[in-house]
């Protein structure tokens, strides 16, 4: 039997990946939040040459359960991750063991740099560096369209195989204004993806409860979870618009709740996200995940 993301301790859910961890997310009833984050930005620099904390520790003292980074290379020199505020790691895996989260990376098709860059063989040193899952999506203004998602992610699946978490799909426009529908949802499904990204009803105009919901089930009934995202600066929003998003994403059957990068340099609002981990899984299920938070045991790139 599957155990839930929210059973999970620091050390078994930084060991999470693959398609365990997407099981282990639809076993959790709609209760796992994810936050992405810039890979090089610290928000919390007390002084200047101080080393400060690492936005991807923030999100998980906050109740991250799953930490995405974005842009990831910005933080990455062709050997090691260099994150500041935490140093430099070897791998992907000893990041997500300090952290005591499992780690996914930010992919993207088109010309975007080469190791974001939706490809099979970027994609595999990624995943062999113990990148937790791959998400294929668009930032903004890049141009990502469904069909290109879908296309990339055909190409992933058949170069990677049937155990890597591939949740693919877009949480805004990214540049390419297109509707979102029920076909083209499960159209990345059929293309090898075990997980699909929407925004969230209320964070883009014309994502209404009544699709979202058609859209899950079907998603959902084609063997995949959803990932709910909140991708349009509203993640640096008032605590008073939590209620609305969060219990709205619990109606339609949301599995997993992104909060995006945009507030704090490279994050989202972490006091935001906190109300809305209570408001979709109790304070209880909430301090549990941030109790576990912590530097676990760190082994550098030199060591």
């Amino acid at each position: 039997m599957t155990t839930r993301i929210l059973d999970l301790d620091r050390e078994r859910l930084a060991a999470l990946r693959g398609r365990e961890l997407t099981a282990s997310v639809a076993a959790a009833e709609g209760r796992t939040m994810v936050a992405e984050v810039f890979a090089d930005r610290a928000a919390l620099i007390p002084m200047p040459g101080m080393p400060g904390v690492h936005n991807a520790e923030l999100v998980a003292s906050f109740g991250a359960d799953i930490v995405v980074l974005n842009l990831i290379e910005r933080a990455w020199d062709g050997e090691q991750l260099d994150l500041p505020g935490l140093g430099t790691f070897a791998s992907i895996a000893d990041l997500a063991a300090y952290i005591g989260r499992p780690v996914g990376i930010n992919l993207e098709p088109g010309d975007v740099p080469e190791i974001r860059r939706a490809k099979p063989e970027y994609a595999k040193r990624l995943i062999d560096m113990g990148a937790a899952m791959l998400c294929l999506t668009a930032n903004p203004g890049t141009g990502g369209s469904y069909e290109g998602l879908a296309r990339v992610t055909e190409e992933l699946r058949a170069g990677l195989g049937d155990d890597v978490a591939l949740w693919s799909g877009k949480m805004h426009h990214a540049g390419h204004p297109e509707r979102v529908t029920v076909e083209r949802l499960t159209g990345l499904v059929d293309a090898g993806a075990d997980g699909v990204v929407m925004p969230l009803p209320g964070t883009l105009p014309g994502v209404t409860k009544e699709l979202a919901a058609a859209a899950v089930a079907a998603v959902q009934d084609a063997g995949a979870v959803v990932m709910g995202a909140i991708g349009t600066s509203q993640e640096g929003s008032h605590a008073n618009v939590v209620p609305q998003l969060a219990l709205t994403a619990k109606e339609v059957g949301i599995d997993a709740h992104h909060f995006g990068d945009s507030f704090l340099p490279g994050m989202c609002d972490p006091e935001v996200m906190y109300d809305y981990s209570v408001a979709i899984r109790g304070r209880r299920h909430t301090w549990n995940r941030m109790a576990l938070g912590g530097r676990g045991y760190r082994r550098t790139a030199t060591a």
